[in-house]
């Protein structure tokens, strides 16, 4: 859920731009450091943090609603540094033989991603807990870490020429399986909230498919598009994993539903449209794999259409004052907000438009301000969700506050494990990552 975009000039430019693991907030990069917003409303864009400490930032991930923050430079680009931001103190940092291509971390495991290793540390006290070497050549440093901790799979490239994915195991240290996912090199990878799942892209961009985790069977197939390749730039699922978006470097962004699966489906009254869907299924049985599977293949449940194509852009699908939501940050040093229909799909309405290299104040999009009404079907979607118990939860520490203004934090997150969201005993203590440990990556 991060993307780099090249400098586009000015004392201000968007380096790198990142949503946390709940897509709760985003971080930007920038030439002159880093700034952390919260996406808690449509309207407002809240600055959480601003640090202007450590120019050239390429790399910026939140851990979930907490003041950890790791950061790195291009003036250090070996570098990894891990701060307590609310706090203004450096936790540690680390320093690895190559440059740091991607981090991406969970309540378990800050995992550090190079060319041709992986390092996998304990985020608790920061101890390097695994070297994974000698890994297919790996430029984009491309990988993905489930944000459950109770199982922190960890999957990546097991090829620098095929579609193949390594599942390994984050808790137990060891490889789960592999997955023979495409024909082409991998150009996406990502986990569902729970790890159950994982979806995938080549980087033809034109198919994308889901598997079972740890099992590795593909469950869902979706085809992005025919006509063109495409270089996926982003890939996601809802909270809910009832939705699974996908953007490339064209104007289309792609929003694809995961229906239910079933064994068997209840028979259909004898109605013509029925009979020639039967007969259409039949006849893929016949028809050469390739084109069956084509036939076979769930088109685009929602789909939004930038107004630029070409810029480096990624998504995120988050509820937001309990409306389903499409978020969209742009290299431009833009957020779009759309709203989403989970009923009917069709066309996102785009709704808020803010600017992220201001002063984090809500940027009016007046064009959109005179759109019609919503669909009533949408409006009873979102009423009857809106009825649906919620999950049991908690109140906890939040970035602005947690409890006073109502907010709360999933009582899962506070299962017995590593990290404490309790401001003042954050994990990783600060005194546990001081000292030096024998490895590769070296802590100063």
């Amino acid at each position: 859920m991060e993307a780099a975009a090249e400098a586009s000039g000015g004392p201000a430019a968007l380096s790198c731009f990142s949503y946390n693991q709940d897509c709760t907030s985003l971080a930007i990069g920038t030439t002159t450091g880093y700034r952390l917003f919260s996406l808690s409303s449509v309207e407002q864009l809240d600055q959480v943090h601003e640090s202007n400490e450590i120019p050239d930032v390429y790399i910026v991930e939140r851990l979930f609603s907490s003041s950890l923050v790791v950061v790195v430079s291009h003036a250090k680009p070996q570098q990894m540094n891990v701060y307590h931001f609310k706090k203004g103190t450096e936790i540690c940092n680390y320093s690895y033989s190559s440059n740091i291509l991607s981090i991406r971390l969970n309540r378990q495991r800050l995992v550090v991603c190079l060319e041709e290793s992986i390092y996998i540390h304990n985020i608790k006290d920061m101890k390097l807990l695994k070297t994974i070497l000698d890994t297919p050549p790996n430029t984009t440093g491309l990988c993905a870490l489930s944000i459950n901790h109770a199982n922190s799979y960890l999957a990546y490239p097991g090829s620098a020429t095929s579609g193949e994915i390594v599942l390994y195991d984050g808790n137990t240290l060891k490889t789960a399986c592999t997955i023979p996912a495409h024909d082409g090199p991998l150009a996406a990878l990502a986990f569902n909230s729970t790890g159950s799942k994982l979806a995938s892209a080549s980087e033809k961009g034109t198919v994308i498919r889901v598997f079972s985790i740890p099992g590795g069977q593909k469950l869902y197939e979706f085809r992005r598009g025919m006509k063109r390749y495409v270089n996926i730039s982003s890939l996601v699922f809802s909270m809910d994993s009832q939705f699974l978006c996908a953007s490339s470097n064209t104007e289309t962004v792609h929003i694809f539903k995961l229906e239910h699966l079933t064994d068997s489906r209840p028979e259909e009254p004898p109605t013509w449209s029925g009979y020639m869907g039967k007969m259409f299924q039949a006849a893929t049985n016949y028809l050469p794999a390739q084109v069956s599977g084509m036939m076979n293949q769930d088109r685009a449940f929602a789909t939004v259409r930038l107004n630029i194509s070409g810029q480096r852009n990624i998504c995120a699908l988050s509820t937001i004052q309990k409306l389903p939501r499409l978020l969209v940050t742009m290299s431009d040093g833009h957020l779009y907000i759309y709203n989403l229909d989970p009923q009917d799909g069709g066309e996102c309405v785009l709704i808020k438009k803010h600017s992220l290299l201001g002063s984090g104040k809500m940027e009016e999009n007046k064009e959109n301000d005179l759109q019609p009404p919503l669909p009533q079907s949408y409006a009873a979607t979102v009423a009857r969700q809106s009825t649906v118990p919620s999950t049991s939860t908690m109140p906890g520490y939040s970035e602005d506050g947690g409890a006073l203004r109502g907010e709360v934090i999933p009582e899962h997150e506070f299962a017995p494990g590593p990290v404490c969201l309790d401001d003042e005993n954050e994990f990783p203590p600060i005194i546990l990552c001081r000292g030096s440990q024998p490895g590769k990556a070296k802590r100063s």
